[in-house]
């Protein structure tokens, strides 16, 4: 059995999986990648809310071309309730753009016009996540809703990520862990 994470841990490169009793609907059911956790408090965006709104739309409103049918049809995501003017693209491989922050060896997270271009004119990188906005929590911010056991954390599958669709990955993130969602419960007593 894993130990327990203590509240001063690293979780960059983890999933923070919502739990029954989070109630924030900006957080309800979520799966949230954390790009970057120190002491200066944490940074992530959520993998599994898909926005009304497709690659292509996102790319004619900021005057981009988006060459590639495939990716032109993937959904731009609510990454999180700060910034949702902005968009942040989680891809891999990291690559070396203007404002990129690397989460592990083959993932980043880029807030820079400059990927958005090769994607659109390249398709390059072509495993991306594109959302509006990100989740970020002030220093000792995370530690304390961990505490409270609003989350369960475990380390990210960056398959997850890429290659199962959006409604699929709030139960995968959850098999990491072994746990079958549906057995957990914020009120005892019911099965």
């Amino acid at each position: 059995m894993e130990p327990m994470i203590s509240p001063t841990s690293n979780l960059t490169n983890h999933f923070l999986i919502a739990m029954p009793a989070l109630t924030d609907p900006n957080f309800s059911r979520t799966v949230t990648l954390i790009a970057e956790h120190n002491d200066q408090g944490a940074l992530g965006v959520i993998i599994n809310k898909p926005l009304d709104m497709d690659m292509a739309a996102l790319f004619d409103r900021i005057d981009l071309p988006i060459n590639d049918p495939e990716l032109a049809g993937l959904p731009v995501y609510f990454g999180g309730p700060v910034q949702t003017d902005r968009g942040f693209v989680l891809h891999r491989p990291a690559g070396e753009w203007h404002s990129s922050l690397n989460i592990a060896d083959q993932m980043a997270l880029t807030s820079s016009k400059d990927i958005l271009q090769s994607v659109g004119e390249h398709g390059v990188p072509h495993d991306v996540l594109v959302s509006l906005g990100y989740a970020g929590w002030s220093p000792g911010q995370l530690e304390q809703e961990l505490g409270q056991n609003a989350w369960l954390t475990v380390p990210a599958d960056v398959s997850i990520v890429f290659d199962i669709p959006p409604e699929e990955r709030f139960a995968a993130a959850m098999q990491l862990l072994g746990i079958d969602y549906a057995s957990l419960s914020e009120v005892a007593g019911h099965a």
